[in-house]
């Protein structure tokens, strides 16, 4: 007798290939047969009208801290995504050697990934020091598939004490770190993750550890990670945002070839208003493929919903010369943003190249005004700028800026983002036929409430079949199973296959979507967090698991922490000609 049977479902298997229709049975954690089956279950689910697909997975996640309040991943689990990547971008909460640095590292999150404080202090045990305790802390008591990177940062930190984040390593400390990191890994890291980027800084405001590191302390990591079966490589830098300088392709090209593996970055944003940053990322990976390396980038198939505000730090504060301003005191601020030259000064720098990939945030008269806080803002709430402005008869930039100086700079905005154009949309179909282009980049766990980029696949699925339909659903569905799966090398998953693990997503095809985006006041502490329902998600299986069942959580937690070599296999990179 199987556990489940599956009965009259399409079944899109995650291989690309057409779809079909068949049953599938569940037998323990694994699927044990798929197609044309009959016999009896402890449980028939009737999949007519249905879509049986294998559990996606989701590449670039950082999900570390939530897992301990919120074992169950929420609400990535709910929008079908059964294993994830997380400790990417250099971050992770271990090892940690003693209460100073891990009061560093909750700092860092805090600024780094947008975590609230009091939910790191209140949510989090904190009882580990190594790599090895740290996942023994998840393993049972998890929703989903969990595989962790091993973060610079933290290796660094664990190293080099107060230093880290301010001098070149000695010979003797880069050694120890491959020590470190050679343990980490043995205790079940999936590989090594750093960043450059220029915005990531600490806690104090000064460049996160990574960033103080030489090229020859990165490729020396890297070649560790060689030496371990099963691995990858993870980073974050400056043409990850605006496009790669020579030096940039040099050292991904030199990292990937070091270890022996693939690595990825996040994320590639497209904008038709920026072709040459388009360009110059996808000719960077080629460049590293001609020198027998494998680089991959990360984008995301749909506009992920996010809001801004003038009060707290988010992604306004990087353009050009504007965070010297939104980082001055709250009313020095306003100060500021009331002054004509100020404003002029700060328009035309938003408009200048050097925004970059921040230039996608300048549609001024596309924001939607979210709650407001003064008698002055009555009734603006769902509006745009650009309708208010035109009432008013001021520039919308303008505008903008006396909305929210009348909250006294508490007003939600929701950027309408200029990208979100035909043209824009085909270059978006055209990089996901790229090889070395793979669909993630969520940050699911982070930028809690500024950023909502876990339904992101359900949120393609309804777009794929009732949108903008810019590719089939059989691809849909093999970029987010198989696709990342292979990538990682996760032994096992991402197709329905028979003997691989039952991570099985059922949803009605009519109905999949991401329901609308709200502010849920739930983190340990009281901080809210941006949260989005799925709509048609009729089951999900975790390891032969229901987790979810008519779009709501079941209190099962059959997840498992993939270990490197154990749960993934070495995915080879191509040989240099």
């Amino acid at each position: 007798m199987f556990d489940y049977l599956i009965k009259g479902g399409t079944i899109v298997d995650g291989t690309g290939s057409d779809s079909f229709q068949g049953n599938i049975a569940i037998q323990s954690n694994r699927i044990v047969h798929v197609g044309n089956v009959e016999g009896e279950a402890k449980e028939i689910i009737d999949a007519t009208g249905m879509v049986v697909a294998p559990g996606f997975v989701d590449p670039h996640t950082h999900y570390d801290a939530q897992l301990f309040w919120d074992p169950h991943a929420t609400p990535s689990n709910l929008h079908g995504v059964t294993s994830i990547v997380m400790g990417n971008c250099g971050f992770t909460l271990a090892p940690v050697k003693n209460a100073s640095d891990a009061d560093y590292l909750r700092r860092m999150m805090v600024k780094v990934e947008g975590m609230p404080l009091e939910a790191l202090e209140n949510g989090v045990s904190w009882d580990w020091e190594s790599f090895g305790e740290y996942l023994s802390k998840l393993e049972g008591n998890i929703g989903l598939n969990v595989a962790t990177m091993v973060g610079h940062c933290a290796l660094r930190l664990a190293v080099m004490g107060e230093e880290a984040a301010e001098r070149v390593a000695t010979e003797d400390e880069i050694n120890t770190m491959k020590d470190l990191l050679s343990e980490c890994i043995n205790d079940g890291g999936l590989g090594f993750s750093t960043t450059r980027a220029f915005t990531h800084n600490d806690g104090n405001g000064n460049p996160v550890p990574s960033r103080v590191a030489t090229e020859d302390e990165v490729l020396a990591l890297c070649e560790v990670v060689g030496n371990f079966e099963g691995t990858t490589l993870e980073w974050a830098s400056d043409g990850c945002l605006s496009g790669f300088n020579d030096e940039e392709v040099d050292l991904m090209a030199n990292m990937s070839l070091m270890g022996q593996r693939p690595l990825n970055w996040n994320v590639l944003t497209v904008d038709s208003a920026r072709p040459d940053d388009y360009q110059n990322q996808l000719k960077a990976l080629e460049e590293c493929t001609k020198r027998g390396a494998r680089v991959v980038a990360l984008t995301m198939p749909v506009l992920v919903g996010m809001n801004m505000s003038f009060l707290t730090y988010c992604g306004l504060n990087m353009m050009p010369d504007w965070g010297p301003i939104l980082g001055l005191p709250v009313e020095e601020r306003k100060k500021k943003l009331r002054d004509p030259e100020i404003r002029r000064f700060m328009e035309e720098r938003a408009a200048s190249p050097d925004a970059g990939v921040f230039s996608r945030l300048t549609g001024w008269g596309r924001y939607i005004i979210g709650d407001t806080y003064s008698d002055e803002n009555n009734g603006l709430k769902g509006r745009t700028v650009g309708e208010i402005a035109r009432e008013r008869g001021v520039r919308d930039f303008y505008c903008l800026l006396d909305i929210v100086l009348a909250d006294d700079l508490r007003t939600v905005l929701w950027p309408g983002p200029t990208d979100d154009d035909p043209a824009s949309w085909y270059m978006r179909a055209e990089a996901w036929k790229h090889p070395d282009v793979m669909i993630g980049g969520s940050d699911a766990g982070a930028h809690l409430d500024r950023m909502s980029g876990a339904p992101y696949t359900t949120s393609w699925l309804h777009d794929c079949l009732h949108g903008k339909a810019l590719t089939t659903l059989e691809d849909t569905i093999h970029h987010i199973t198989q696709v990342p799966a292979d990538l990682f090398g996760l032994r096992d998953r991402g197709v329905l296959r028979e003997g691989w693990y039952a991570d099985v997503v059922i949803f009605n095809p009519e109905t999949i979507n991401t329901d609308d985006i709200v502010l849920l006041k739930d983190l340990p502490g009281g901080a809210g967090r941006l949260y989005a329902d799925p709509i048609g998600m009729h089951r999900v299986f975790v390891n032969g698991v229901p987790t979810v069942i008519d779009d709501a959580p079941t209190d099962a937690l059959p997840g498992t922490v993939l270990r490197s070599g154990k749960d993934t296999y070495t995915v080879p990179i191509p040989a240099n000609t």
